[in-house]
């Protein structure tokens, strides 16, 4: 709110308008596209500009489900829940229309982990039922060696730490996204 018009400077903040300040500034990537570059945290949480972060996974990367899954399990071992989010948002917008709903959930899923292991308790839980509601569709036939049974048993059993205090670690509460029939995936979905 500014009390003279035309007024380079917020008379109540001292915050500047002028089309490059860094308030009004987007980052943008090479092709135009707006992108946040501020750095991360672990848990990809902003940090401030200039700050040592934990480097962000490239967007639109093409990969196969199992290339996908595979990565997307190391970023969760590694407690990095919103990097394999990241990863598993890559999946869905390429996959075909049959299972976005899927790589869509699966996405959620490690959203709801990143908010739980924040201390997000309601953001956690509210992430958690969207994935859980986007994934049961597929239990029956999973593609992809996913263990959707084991997947919604993990989520309902965080959604339930979740209501206590604190937070829950990341990398100990990771789930496992594929069956231990399938080779990359030798662990049940349940956190450790």
């Amino acid at each position: 709110m500014r009390e003279r018009p035309g007024s380079a400077v917020c008379e109540h903040c001292g915050a500047g308008t002028e089309e490059d300040s860094p308030a009004r500034r987007r980052d943008r990537d090479e092709q135009g596209r707006a992108r946040n570059a501020r750095p991360r945290d672990g848990l990809g949480r902003p940090l401030p500009y200039g700050s040592p972060g934990v480097a962000r996974q490239p967007e639109g990367v093409s990969r196969t489900p199992a290339q996908s899954l595979a990565e997307a399990q190391r970023l969760l071992d590694a407690g990095m829940p919103f990097h394999a989010h990241e990863v598993l948002e890559d999946a869905w917008k390429a996959a075909p229309e049959a299972e976005r709903e899927l790589w869509r959930g699966l996405a959620q899923l490690a959203v709801g982990l990143t908010h739980g292991a924040r201390g997000n308790a309601v953001g956690g839980t509210a992430l958690l039922d969207r994935g859980l509601t986007a994934i049961a569709p597929y239990e029956d036939a999973a593609p992809h060696g996913i263990d959707i049974a084991g997947l919604r048993s993990w989520a309902r059993e965080l959604t339930g730490r979740l209501t206590g205090p604190g937070t829950v670690s990341a990398a100990e509460s990771a789930p496992r996204l594929r069956g231990t029939d399938t080779p990359t995936g030798s662990r049940p979905a349940q956190g450790r």
